[in-house]
């Protein structure tokens, strides 16, 4: 019968996340046999303990959700389940970048469509029609569930028995999802309460430079922006036509990111916070901004991403001038906002530049080659072609590959006109330092992964450029400065522990008090000392980087 058929294929529906996990997981035979037949008795019984179908499929919704999200991330990652920043992200990525998202993943959304909205449709008319099933078929059935889940709770003792190590919240479907739903709560609440827990902090920053000398430096934070791709950092392609034609370009070719998501990356930048202390500390400190503000700089924080309700606008606004372009014609020009190049900050900067101010610092969050990537470049920087991708499919990789490129032609463009502005003051000791949050996944390898922020991580994601220039007159002031970043650039380089402090150093800045000050993470520090990189974990461990890849 209809009805009865339904009821087998919702059950199996469900349970076909499970099945796909317990091979994608490092998992051992009994893990994965635990992952299957224990949900899957479980899930058996629900169904089995009422002869009211349709309201059982509907009681089970929160279940199809997480089975559809998790078929969804399986596609577009090839394993792990539903991450904790997952989660998040549901709530700090803006909708122009979920609508450009969706876009590439329409054949995998199209599918988990045909899986479970039939189910809920059917499930829905036997309300209306108030369907149930046949007594001796809900009675046979909870006692074949039952006996699945008595096998299952067998495996499960012995799981936790086996030699390897084993943890429900991290090895059994969907209970491992439930227990990053609540710390995705927790983190909400934590960050929802950042500025009572971060009122106190201070930096006690001093500058320990002459203090009648203008200064002005920018930091540049880019946006999935990959080494491998930089002409600079040795692509055959050239896509910085512009700083490769400078001999004043300070270049790192191992440099790292400690996490793969915007919303960890760019707060771990900007801070005194990296993987080792990200989940104790994050929530009690302030934002390098503040600490060249209490140096005496005033500061602006520029940027063309939209307001994501987490700690990178927290450190935003802590500036004296704080500009989100996107926001300007959020309303008036939704469509034109979201394709906003990065260009469109340069006349802010002119504008921060011409007031003139003693001392400048100027942070610029960019939106760089962040997917769709046709919309990050003008026809100037379309220097690859063709380009004109369709969909993001393996297939399209080398069009793809095309347009990826030509945002970092763009990328070198922005980069080359802002150090035109600040060498053009002849004035002023003045310095840039450039990096990107995290790198980028494109049908690289037979995974077939793409995008970022997976909860396991490529080295595409994490192995990130990193770029210095000092101005000619920072140069004949402080030549230590200089012979050492360009020395120590050279080195193995985390730019989640290092971008803070080296910032602070080229601007002569002394912090104290609440800051974890660490002198062997500048890079214009004598004491540099390079570590083994690291990367922040979906449960924001600390874990070496190889041991992930």
């Amino acid at each position: 019968m209809f009805k009865n058929i339904v009821f087998y294929i919702f059950l199996l529906s469900l349970l076909l996340p499970n099945i796909i996990l317990s091979f994608t997981e490092q998992l051992t035979p009994l893990g994965a046999l635990t992952n299957i037949v224990l949900p899957g008795g479980i899930m058996y019984l629900l169904l089995s303990i009422s002869p009211k179908i349709g309201r059982s499929i509907w009681m089970m919704f929160p279940l199809v959700f997480f089975a559809a999200f998790q078929i969804v991330l399986l596609a577009l990652y090839g394993r792990s389940i539903i991450a904790v920043d997952m989660f998040l992200n549901l709530v700090t990525t803006n909708s122009s970048e979920v609508t450009e998202l969706l876009g590439s993943l329409a054949p995998v959304i199209s599918f988990v469509m045909l899986l479970y909205v039939p189910s809920l449709i059917a499930a829905g008319i036997f309300i209306h029609k108030g369907t149930l099933l046949d007594a001796p078929f809900v009675k046979s059935n909870f006692r074949v569930a039952s006996g699945i889940c008595i096998i299952g709770i067998g495996l499960l003792v012995c799981s936790f028995t086996s030699p390897t190590p084993y943890s429900t919240t991290s090895n059994l479907y969907p209970v491992n999802v439930g227990y990053n739903i609540y710390l995705a709560i927790d983190r909400t609440r934590r960050t929802g309460n950042y500025h009572q827990t971060s009122a106190s902090f201070r930096y006690d920053a001093v500058p320990s430079h002459t203090a009648g000398d203008r200064e002005l430096y920018m930091l540049v934070i880019g946006e999935t922006s990959r080494a491998e791709n930089w002409q600079l950092l040795g692509y055959t392609r050239p896509t910085n036509p512009k700083l490769t034609g400078r001999h004043d370009i300070i270049t790192s070719t191992r440099a790292y990111s400690e996490s793969n998501t915007t919303h960890k990356s760019v707060p771990m930048l900007l801070s005194p916070v990296d993987a080792t202390n990200f989940d104790t500390d994050i929530y009690k400190v302030k934002s390098i901004v503040t600490a060249f503000k209490d140096a005496g700089f005033s500061t602006a924080f520029l940027s063309n991403q939209r307001y994501n309700h987490s700690f990178i606008d927290f450190f935003a606004f802590e500036s004296d001038t704080t500009v989100f372009i996107k926001e300007l014609d959020r309303i008036s020009n939704p469509i034109e906002a979201n394709r906003k190049p990065d260009s469109e900050l340069l006349p802010v900067i002119d504008n921060i530049i011409a007031q003139g101010n003693k001392k400048q610092l100027i942070v610029v969050h960019t939106y760089g080659s962040h997917f769709n990537y046709i919309d990050r470049y003008s026809d100037a920087d379309k220097r690859f072609t063709p380009c004109d991708y369709k969909e993001a499919v393996k297939e399209e990789r080398d069009k793809l590959i095309n347009a990826y490129d030509n945002t970092i032609v763009a990328t070198d463009r922005f980069l080359s006109e802002c150090i035109d502005r600040l060498e053009s003051l002849d004035d002023v000791k003045s310095g840039l330092l450039y990096t990107s949050d995290h790198g980028e996944d494109i049908f690289d390898d037979e995974h077939g992964r793409f995008l970022h922020a997976s909860p396991r991580p490529s080295i595409h994601q994490v192995h990130v450029p990193f770029i210095a220039w000092l101005s000619e007159k920072y140069r004949t002031a402080y030549p230590d400065n200089s012979i050492r970043l360009r020395k120590n650039a050279r080195k193995l380089l985390s730019t989640s522990r290092s971008f803070t402090p080296t910032a602070l150093d080229i601007a002569g800045i002394k912090v104290s008090g609440d800051a974890l000050s660490d002198t062997t993470a500048s890079l214009v520090s004598s004491d540099y000392m390079p570590r083994k990189p690291l990367y922040l974990s979906d449960h924001n461990i600390a874990v070496r980087l190889k041991d992930i890849l």
